[in-house]
């Protein structure tokens, strides 16, 4: 996370429509946006499947996945935060894109997964913070709840020492890489 000038703590955007915008972002203890580098890796492997792709952010902090892939051409992105300071920053940086197409929901990722989903997601970023032990607990309700659309796609980050969860059954760990502190993957179902 880059500080302007003024102290004041921004995210990039890396690429798409909106490259090069600089967000503010709130100085909150654990928010970590993902790095540029991590988000343009990850970018290229879902290039051929962003355009018009349904997308989820669950633990969305300061938004930078799920504002990339809209600028990247994401159909609908939903952001999902629990603390109102970072939902409320991340209204303002989609009224400050312009962007009709993503919505904020304030609320617990775990508790808001309770819920039936409405329609099933293409690609689902799971960024959660790295001192709680949230990752499992939301791969496992998404997979399990159909969370997932056909030939949907799971991003998972977390801590390089904690390494990578094992995949759900009838999942597979299609691409891994760390960066710095950060081990990331992305996920799909097996095609048999």
């Amino acid at each position: 996370m880059k500080q302007s000038r003024s102290g004041q703590h921004q995210l990039r955007i890396v690429g798409g429509r909106h490259r090069g915008r600089r967000l503010p972002v709130i100085d909150q203890p654990g928010l970590r946006p993902t790095a540029d580098r991590v988000r343009e890796t990850l970018f290229n492997w879902v290039a051929p499947t962003i355009a018009g792709a349904r997308c989820l952010d669950l633990f969305a902090g300061s938004g930078a996945l799920g504002l990339e892939a809209c600028s990247r051409g994401a159909g609908e992105v939903v952001l999902i935060e629990r603390a109102a300071a970072a939902a409320r920053q991340l209204q303002a940086n989609v009224r400050t894109l312009g962007e009709s197409s993503v919505e904020v929901v304030r609320a617990d990722a775990l508790d808001w997964l309770a819920t039936t989903p409405p329609r099933p997601f293409d690609l689902i970023f799971l960024d959660p913070p790295f001192a709680e032990d949230l990752l499992v607990p939301a791969l496992t309700r998404l997979v399990e709840d159909g969370w997932v659309a056909p030939g949907g796609r799971l991003y998972v980050e977390r801590g390089r020492q904690e390494g990578l969860p094992e995949a759900p059954p009838g999942w597979v760990l299609l691409r891994d890489k760390c960066a710095g502190q950060v081990r990331y993957g992305l996920l799909a179902e097996e095609v048999e």
